[in-house]
């Protein structure tokens, strides 16, 4: 929709559109206007084919790292197992990436599916049912209570309509249409009362209105749009990985630099130059292969597929797995109100009657006027008992009811009604006439200001007398002090007739009125949105609240929730005043607002955009059509598993299955238990690796016999993977919802990790020689240098192998020290330790001794393997001690 038609009349929009209202468009020019604006669908980007989609998984740097490492490890070191291992795992990866690409383009497909098959028109002078489709500007649609809207309509007549706006507004209640003209041109989308806008629904009353806008140009259009156009941001857990490839290939290459260099240096001569090349550099390559984690991508996604079941179990569905780590990176929530911060329930409040206001849980009398206005000039059905069907706020009243224990069926049955005057929304009221013993109870209720104007008495202490203008002046402030609170309020009066209407009107029915009371109704937050609120913020995690209400509800319950301290005003901003600031200001003053009132889609992804310009995590919560775009921008989406549509679950990345804001509090929890964990299997595997690649190096250069090949491959099967397995599931560390977010430019190596990797690197390797050292000078065979050299490289072996299992725990604190009650309270990481020991120990069988080339030790060179893996432990936690001295966390 180009115009604002809203601030047109609907003379002005017939003579731009060349049609007319009572006879529509002719079937000849419908035609030529369908081949001019196309069919009223939505259009979709052009899909990448399956095939491209998996090439394109191979385009990640650690994944190319990866695959070079395995052609080398195959064509070079001919180790084809590692080869092997690497591919399976970088294949398995890539379609794992394409299932989640093809998931994430569900958004449009389901906005596609909640367009209306067929409309009523009114086309050469007779209403028609066409398809949808066919819809083109100008064409007359007509409107009643069940009907989806089927284009942008300007309409020119309204009886009773009421729409439900809350897909593409966030807007909590069924809006009240009307033809009249709107002032101004910057009106919010939820206050364009005389517009009815695509995917729309009708929930009472019936209109017409002239087609202004089809497909690409709907609201809902300008919303596919920005989903096909919207910006696909790396999340930090891709960026690590990268970051992380890279540091590898540097490190790599280094190696190979290095050790070709030195060797050549140090054994000129011992053979002819062209071998000695040619050993040499495999001898680089197979150093360079042992400093790749092969299994590190494998175990991450194991890390991420097992923090999704724990999500899972608390109530938050992980559509794609790198969104679980992405939680706890969060910098920023941006949330809906309703239904996520609130109930998405309108609930009575506070009630005023006898001039006196009173809490929902005040005991009120069953024959109060007050009371019989809201059960009797009410809609609502009452099925099964108790089940509420109707408008949200005529089932708060009638649930108020339920809740103070009244018998709302008896009183329905005794007050039988026998007339009515049907609300309206030009006079704002809605009257019943109900049988009272011989006489008619006339209940009424209606917005305050237009209930006044019909009262003439007031009831107080059993007697009936004139209202005074004092009277209706402390209503009035009453009706405001509710309203600033952002309760919606319903004035409440009655009558006793003698008998029943010939033609039940407003000017027979709702005159000379007896005021009683008020009711002020609120769809309150969640009890336990508060204190997620207050958890998320000593995490240092900022709540925006950005919604579709108005401005002094929003605030409300912003205030009520501890997002915004009382009085605060000027940090709640509305779409209107969005509007009007610079994206450079915008962007430099993002975080003076907490809360947005009145928003647009389009406002939705400024704000994101401009918290992301800042460097900050976002994650976005929405359940509408219109948070699609805003969920697709965001570096994680939340979508609304129970009141969300179908495009905002396919634009996120997360859905909640229970709508709670305290879920997503409990999921960046659970996002930064995996990040540690992650962090914590990477500081084991990179540290393991630069020990192992120290131990070769070292003694390749000294001239000591290098360990076998089949021995390097026992140790990286039996220690790279249980145990960096079972560091993914380590439980939840204290405190770690008192940490500041970790911020975008952080990466796997922060916070102590990579010097923590160097040097536990190089003391295992240290240790390892040193096992090695001792070996040739311990044990049963002093006398046999032979058998002495054999027993020194299986102690080296053993020890390389087992120093690396008391490592492992070791990393289940990067900074804390091991000696906690916490430490062992894992049980999947202590059976990894056991039996990767005994699997480890389990190549001095007899049996096994000649396969792994090594010897059977005694029972004083395995107490030195032992004491290496023990002073592994004291050492780094001496280190520890000093860190944490240090001011290290």
């Amino acid at each position: 929709m180009a115009k604002n038609y809203y601030a047109q009349t609907s003379a002005e929009v017939v003579e731009e559109l060349k049609t007319s209202i009572s006879s529509g468009l002719s079937n000849d020019e419908a035609k030529k206007r369908l081949a001019e604006y196309g069919a009223n669908t939505l259009a979709a980007k052009k899909k990448k084919s399956m095939f491209m989609r998996f090439v394109d998984q191979f385009k990640d740097f650690m994944i190319i790292v990866l695959i070079v490492a395995a052609i080398l490890s195959g064509v070079v070191a001919h180790e084809w197992t590692d080869a092997a291992i690497i591919m399976i795992v970088v294949i398995l990866n890539a379609i794992l990436g394409v299932i989640q690409e093809a998931r994430s383009e569900a958004a449009i497909d389901a906005l596609k599916e909640m367009a209306t098959p067929s409309a009523h028109v009114r086309r050469g002078d007779a209403i028609l049912e066409i398809p949808s489709t066919e819809l083109v500007p100008g064409d007359i649609v007509l409107l009643e209570a069940g009907d989806v809207v089927p284009a942008d309509l300007r309409l020119n007549s309204a009886h009773s309509l009421k729409i439900e706006e809350s897909a593409l507004t966030g807007e909590s209640v069924p809006v009240d249409k009307s033809d009249e003209t709107l002032q101004g041109k910057d009106v919010a989308l939820a206050d364009r009362i005389n517009m009815a806008y695509s995917s729309t629904n009708v929930t009472y009353g019936r209109g017409e209105g002239i087609v202004v806008g089809t497909g690409m140009t709907t609201e809902v259009g300008k919303i596919a749009t920005m989903l096909n156009n919207a910006d696909e941001t790396d999340t930090p857990l891709k960026e690590n990985l990268n970051h992380l490839g890279k540091t590898l290939t540097i490190m790599i290459l280094i190696i190979c630099a290095v050790v070709f260099a030195v060797g050549v240096f140090t054994k000129q001569g011992t053979e002819p130059m062209n071998a000695l090349l040619i050993d040499i550099f495999l001898v680089a390559v197979s150093l360079a292969v042992a400093a790749i984690p092969e299994g590190l991508p494998a175990i991450v996604t194991i890390i991420l597929a097992l923090g999704t079941q724990t999500m899972a179990k608390h109530k938050a569905i992980v559509r794609k797995l790198p969104a679980v780590e992405t939680l706890g990176a969060t910098d920023i929530i941006c949330s809906d109100k309703t239904g996520t911060l609130t109930q998405n329930r309108m609930t009575v409040e506070k009630v005023y009657y006898r001039g006196r206001s009173h809490d929902d849980s005040d005991e009120i009398e069953a024959d109060n006027p007050a009371l019989l206005a809201m059960i009797l000039a009410n809609d609502t059905k009452i099925e099964n008992g108790g089940d509420l069907l109707g408008d949200p706020t005529e089932t708060s009243l009638i649930q108020y009811a339920f809740d103070q224990n009244l018998p709302v069926n008896d009183l329905l049955t005794e007050y039988k009604r026998v007339q009515e005057v049907p609300f309206d929304s030009e006079r704002k009221l809605m009257s019943t006439v109900n049988k009272y013993g011989d006489k008619y109870f006339v209940a009424v209720k209606g917005a305050p200001d237009e209930l006044l104007k019909r009262v003439t008495s007031v009831k107080i202490n059993g007697e009936t007398s004139p209202i005074t203008a004092a009277q209706k002046q402390d209503i009035l402030q009453t009706n405001q002090d509710m309203a600033k609170k952002a309760l919606r309020v319903l004035g409440l009066a009655y009558k006793i007739v003698d008998q029943t209407y010939a033609d039940p009107t407003t000017d027979n029915v709702e005159q000379d009125l007896i005021f009683a009371g008020l009711v002020g109704m609120i769809d309150p937050e969640r009890p336990e949105a508060k204190a997620a609120v207050a958890e998320a913020h000593s995490a240092g995690i900022r709540t925006v609240m950005i919604t579709g209400d108005h401005q002094v509800t929003a605030q409300a319950i912003a205030e009520r929730l501890g997002i915004l301290k009382p009085g605060h005003d000027e940090r709640v901003l509305t779409g209107a005043q969005l509007d009007e600031l610079s994206d450079d200001y915008f962007k430099e003053h993002v975080s003076d607002y907490n809360v947005y009132a009145r928003v647009s889609p389009e406002h939705k992804v400024r704000i994101v955009k401009a918290w992301q310009a800042n460097g900050k995590i976002v994650a976005m919560t929405g359940d509408g059509v219109n948070d699609a775009p805003s969920l697709k921008q965001a570096d994680i989406g939340i979508g609304m598993g129970i009141t969300g549509t179908e495009v905002s679950k396919g634009a996120a990345d997360m859905v909640l299955a229970d709508d709670n804001f305290a879920t997503i509090v409990e999921a960046v929890k659970q996002g930064r238990k995996v990040f540690s964990n992650i962090q914590k299997a990477i500081l084991y595997l990179m540290s393991c690796n630069v020990g192992e690649v120290l131990t070769v190096f070292m003694m390749t250069m000294l001239g000591w016999d290098i360990l076998a090949p089949v021995q390097l491959l026992w140790i990286n099967l039996v220690t790279d993977t249980l145990p960096a397995i079972a560091l993914g599931v380590e439980p939840v560390e204290d405190g770690i919802m008192k940490r500041q977010p970790r911020g975008r430019k952080s990466n796997f190596f922060s916070g102590g990790v990579a010097s923590s990797i160097i040097y536990q690197g190089i003391l295992e390797g240290v240790l390892v020689l040193g096992a090695y050292q001792l070996g040739l000078h311990v044990g049963p065979h002093i006398d046999n240098p032979a058998l002495q050299h054999g027993d020194a490289l299986t102690m080296a072996f053993l020890t390389l192998g087992l120093i690396q299992l008391f490592h492992a725990i070791n990393s289940k604190y990067i900074h804390q020290s091991i000696f906690s009650k916490h430490t062992f309270v894992n049980k999947w990481f202590n059976g990894a330790i056991i039996i990767a020991a005994v699997i480890m120990a389990a190549v001095e069988l007899p049996f096994m001794t000649k396969f792994f080339d090594v010897t059977e030790l005694d029972g004083g060179q395995w107490l030195v393997v032992l004491l290496a893996g023990i002073c592994m432990i004291l050492i780094v936690e001496i280190v520890k001690f000093f860190e944490r001295r240090a001011g290290k966390q």
